[in-house]
């Protein structure tokens, strides 16, 4: 009996072993944010849905199991579990205009538990260019739904991804930190407050209609009073929609530059992979503001020069003075709180489930023994042929030894307590 509790405890450690610290040491996170790189030099690195594909298939060739990009007007960041951040960096960089070189050297690169905490950090918007930004949900959703349609989350990045919008929602509810001026889409109406008097009577023009438009468009209609507006998109359907949605005009793509030239505001919020339209369709216009909410500019910076146009990107617009500021940055402290809370929580999922195979191992190991004499001879009443109440019991020992692990931490004892439970424990 000795000698096959001392060969299951030893089968079942190497097995727990093998996966002890595989995941939060193997999990990276790498990129570039505001702090060090302007919007220009994060244009380079912007990913747009079609490279973003093209990632994935390269990562499933260097056999990454777990990945998502976050590419926002912040950031372009990888997460993933991989055997280096080289390794994530090289893919990403293979899409980008920008080369792997620079991104090297202005890139900062997380490990393990510092790249949870920065992914938690980022998740409530104490990473943003502006503190407590709450746009950043929903772009983390979007990354992670598109990460999952090629099959690239599993069970490791699902379950932090969940946390993090736990806490992420948590911090929204019992903090201050998402008050004021809280998102690039808001900062737009901030800035437009400053520039115009009676913005409510000015011809606007949005282009781009995707998350950030929508919002800024809402914005200007809820905050401004703004109905002279004129959506436009690529696609010509999607602006009708949110017109009809909104009650505002919509123009079709091919009128844009009339549209442009005729209008005292104009606001981009495209993806596209350069200026959409140019200095020289300004020259000769009226005095205007242009707001870019895209990354890469999606205006010509050099409009800027011309003397009766004034144009503003995203990282203008993070340097509005916001009178809710001092305010969001005492909640600050409050927001790391309940992050490392969650944090402690994902953690214990994690030593938990470095668990799952030795639990599963153990099963395999106790399902075997249902032909041990000596089993047989301390449970008569159960015959061979009983996988069912042999599979009860089994189950039983298996939750036990789970529970044991989870709160004793000491998986070689919970492993021989695990045969002499299975030797003593009555099913009905």
């Amino acid at each position: 009996m000795a000698s096959r509790e001392v060969t299951f405890a030893i089968y079942t450690r190497k097995v727990i072993s093998r996966k002890a610290n595989m995941d939060v040491n193997q999990f990276f996170a790498a990129g570039i944010n505001y702090k060090k790189t302007d919007a220009s030099i994060r244009g380079q690195f912007a990913v747009n849905p079609e490279q973003y594909a093209l990632v994935l298939c390269k990562a499933a060739q260097a056999g990454i199991r777990e990945l998502f990009v976050l590419s926002t007007c912040n950031r372009t960041e990888i997460y993933g579990l991989a055997p280096d951040a080289e390794t994530l960096m090289a893919l990403l960089c293979s899409q980008t205009t920008g080369s792997i070189e620079d991104f090297t050297e202005l890139a900062y690169v997380k490990r393990g538990m510092e790249a949870i905490e920065h992914f938690f950090n980022v998740g409530a918007g104490l990473d943003s260019q502006i503190l407590g930004d709450y746009e950043i949900v929903g772009q983390i959703k979007q990354a992670i739904k598109f990460s999952k349609e090629y099959g690239f989350i599993g069970a490791f990045l699902e379950r932090l991804y969940n946390t993090v919008l736990q806490s992420s929602k948590a911090i929204k509810g019992e903090t201050e930190l998402s008050s004021g001026t809280v998102s690039v889409s808001f900062a737009a109406i901030q800035f437009l407050k400053q520039q115009l008097t009676q913005p409510a009577n000015k011809k606007i023009v949005l282009l781009g209609t995707g998350k950030i438009g929508r919002n800024t468009c809402k914005n200007l209609v809820d905050y401004l009073g703004c109905r002279r507006i004129t959506l436009i998109n690529r696609t010509d359907e999607k602006a009708a929609a949110l017109a009809g949605e909104l009650g505002l005009q919509y123009a079709l793509y091919s009128d844009l530059e009339q549209q442009v030239t005729e209008a005292d505001v104009v606001v981009v919020a495209t993806h596209a992979e350069g200026p959409v339209f140019s200095k020289q369709l300004l020259e000769n216009s009226g005095s205007k503001i242009l707001i870019d909410l895209s990354i890469p500019n999606n205006i010509d910076p050099a409009a800027g020069l011309l003397p009766h146009i004034t144009l503003v990107n995203v990282d203008g617009l993070s340097k509005i003075n916001d009178e809710t500021l001092q305010k969001r940055l005492e909640e600050v402290p409050h927001a790391k709180a309940i992050i490392t809370t969650h944090i402690g929580e994902f953690v214990e999922w994690c030593g938990m489930r470095r668990h799952v195979p030795a639990l599963k191992a153990a099963r395999q190991k106790l399902m075997e023994l249902q032909q041990c004499g000596l089993f047989l001879a301390t449970h008569p009443h159960i015959a061979d042929s009983d996988v069912d109440k042999h599979s009860e019991m089994v189950q039983k020992v298996i939750n036990n030894m789970a529970l044991r692990m989870r709160r004793q931490q000491l998986p070689g004892c919970s492993y021989i307590e695990a045969i002499n439970d299975f030797f003593t424990v009555r099913v009905n």
